[in-house]
């Protein structure tokens, strides 16, 4: 039987390594570049990329025996992925991303023609656009909660409990993000869903980011009848991995986007046969999560990463002279907002260009969101990230946006 691959070599906690104190030298990110964005794509351990590049040589040396014995492991390593979420095997399926997820689950329902579907203004673009396609589809009404920037976490399970009492249709479905994409915001999806429950809806989960970033998301939400999470941002594995959880009746009725041999197989081995698409990504999601253990330890990472995240939100407020009051309610624990002047990114078009103009003149990777007319920084830590990272951002970016 072939064994699950590990990272060997790393340094052992507990914190004799200091997040950020070896920069990127295991990292294969450009040192060229300030890397400030890792809430977008993640980034992978050289370990771990070795360890990819092993097993792609394997699957290339004997494609019918890779193929052959693929099952197997993905079966092991949905085991150390399911420990690391504290969940049983059984309840998790891999998945691409956590928009696949998405996508799995509401293409999986059936929508009542007339029910209704809830999601919030804060909803990843990718997430809503798919939202709204299903629903169109099967006559249903996608109703969206409107939730501003400093709403309270009561004030944001009121929101939502005040669409799921709106006299009408009954409301079939909540997809709700755990922790936000353009506004890093934190939702107390547990609340949520106990409303949601309340009324006979299902919630979905939109977990994007909260694996790693979060010790337990599966926890925090709550009785969730679906979650979904990214394994590719801070838990640092290979692109193309992520996890959708479900339990009881209705993981049953999950269906694979794509039909292959596995279609007949219960869930979650029906997810396992995805064609000739290299998996490798989930074989190594362990791999990843145990980089970042044995070097810094999950839980001091995570608290070095807060602090970290509020001394850069701190000063590059302060390098922009912009009142943070509006943003510090509910904050992701390592994603922070930082407003920009009222004239900047006010949509997404404009965001997406100043983001590109940062990039290839400051040689800094940011994300620029817009929300409600108003365009914000939103800046990630990780354990390679250090303060000068955010220091030079801080002294060169007032300058630039001035001369705009």
């Amino acid at each position: 039987m072939t064994t699950q691959p590990s990272v060997v070599g790393t340094t052992a906690h507990p914190s004799v390594q200091a997040v950020g104190a070896d920069g990127l030298r295991d990292w294969a990110l450009d040192p060229g570049v300030r890397h400030l964005n890792h809430g977008s794509f993640g980034a992978v351990p050289r370990p771990v990329l070795a360890l990819r590049q092993t097993l792609r040589d394997e699957m290339e040396a004997n494609p019918d025996a890779w193929f052959r014995e693929l099952p197997g492991r993905v079966a092991r390593a949905r085991e150390g992925v399911a420990a690391f979420l504290r969940t049983a095997p059984g309840d998790l399926a891999f998945v691409l991303n956590a928009s696949s997820g998405v996508s799995a689950v509401i293409n999986s329902l059936t929508l009542a023609r007339g029910s209704r579907v809830l999601l919030s203004d804060h909803s990843y673009g990718a997430v809503t656009m798919g939202v709204r396609r299903v629903a169109a589809r099967a006559g249903a009404v996608v109703d969206t909660v409107r939730v501003p920037l400093d709403a309270s976490a009561s004030d944001v399970t009121e929101r939502f409990a005040h669409e799921l009492a709106r006299p009408g249709a009954p409301v079939a479905l909540v997809v709700v993000d755990q922790i936000t994409s353009p506004t890093a915001r934190l939702f107390p999806v547990a609340a949520i869903v106990e409303r949601a429950h309340a009324v006979g809806a299902r919630v979905l989960v939109d977990g994007a980011h909260a694996p790693g970033m979060l010790a337990d998301p599966l926890a925090h939400a709550g009785a969730a009848d679906y979650w979904t999470g990214n394994l590719h941002k801070w838990v640092c594995a290979p692109r193309g991995s992520a996890a959708l959880v479900a339990r009881g009746p209705h993981a049953r009725e999950l269906m694979p986007l794509t039909d292959s041999w596995g279609a007949t197989d219960p869930f979650p081995e029906r997810f396992d046969q995805q064609g000739t698409q290299d998996t490798t990504g989930w074989l190594l999601a362990s791999a990843s999560s145990d980089y970042v253990e044995q070097r810094y330890g999950w839980d001091a990472a995570r608290a070095a990463l807060t602090r970290l995240a509020d001394e850069a939100q701190t000063l590059l407020a302060g390098a922009l002279d912009q009142d943070l009051a509006p943003v510090a309610v509910n904050q992701a624990p390592t994603m922070r907002l930082i407003p920009l002047a009222a004239r900047l990114a006010v949509d997404p078009e404009q965001a997406a260009a100043l983001q590109r103009r940062i990039a290839h003149e400051l040689r800094c990777e940011v994300s620029v969101t817009s929300f409600g007319g108003r365009g914000f920084l939103r800046l990630s830590a990780h354990v390679y990230n250090r303060p000068e990272d955010y220091v030079y951002l801080a002294e060169r970016l007032p300058g630039f946006l001035r001369a705009l």
